[in-house]
């Protein structure tokens, strides 16, 4: 291979090169997030999995669970696991985000170290098509194990946070600021193996009537406990 050849794709030296100009080729399979706006500023064209993903929320309730409608509706054939969500999920509002609350499992613990346990075993086991875990401190070393436990699998893992996070340091390729606007949702692209972003993306989301009587609803399903995880990935 000539040197012409390597510069005019440095992909071809190595898998995890890529210009500064252009997005990076994804090195794992990638779940089209439903949103072309936000998929076309992705590498691979969608929501990686198979690694931790870092959601920043200015506050939650802003529209994350649209913002992931269409990509746990893709993984939804296998388990999709709630850790620790700061509200009881809801039946009306599971229906009208066309998720199965058959194929949820809820899961809480009053302790993080449960939690983060958890997390891993849900990432070890293979069985869980998606897990999203909400957290608001998490050392970087524990951050660094679910990152290396995701990474032995293809669950799409999804860390929501407090937007304040986004000072830390993370292992995440990818890390997302988002932040309520008018209509949908401001993003910014705290982290990506592509070009910096300065300005953030906009990005419609439209609620339901449902979603907005969701609150009205009552719980479809008991939460299990962080210690009975593996029983119920049994199942």
């Amino acid at each position: 291979m000539n040197c012409s050849s390597i510069l005019a794709a440095p992909e071809a030296l190595h898998p995890s090169l890529w210009r500064a100009s252009q997005l990076a080729h994804a090195d794992t399979r990638c779940i089209d997030t439903g949103h072309a706006a936000l998929s076309s500023q992705l590498p691979g064209g969608g929501w990686p999995s198979g690694t931790l993903v870092d959601l920043l929320l200015q506050q939650p309730g802003i529209g994350e669970m649209r913002l992931l409608r269409p990509a746990l509706s893709a993984c939804a054939e296998r388990r999709i696991v709630l850790l620790q969500p700061p509200h009881a999920p809801q039946a009306l509002a599971l229906a009208a985000l066309g998720l199965d609350p058959a194929q949820l499992l809820w899961l809480r613990s009053k302790r993080s170290a449960d939690a983060l346990w958890a997390a891993e075993q849900v990432l070890r086991s293979g069985s869980c098509g998606a897990l999203l875990f909400w957290a608001n401190h998490v050392r970087p070393d524990s951050l660094r194990r679910l990152h290396l436990a995701a990474q032995g699998g293809d669950t799409l893992f999804f860390m929501l946070r407090p937007l304040a996070a986004a000072q830390d340091a993370s292992p995440a390729p990818l890390r997302l600021a988002l932040r309520p606007a008018a209509g949908g949702m401001s993003i910014d692209f705290v982290k990506r193996r592509g070009p910096l972003r300065e300005a953030p993306l906009f990005l419609p989301l439209t609620p339901s009537l449902l979603q907005r009587h969701a609150p009205l609803d009552r719980p479809v399903f008991a939460p299990a406990t962080a210690r009975g995880l593996q029983p119920a990935l049994a199942h």
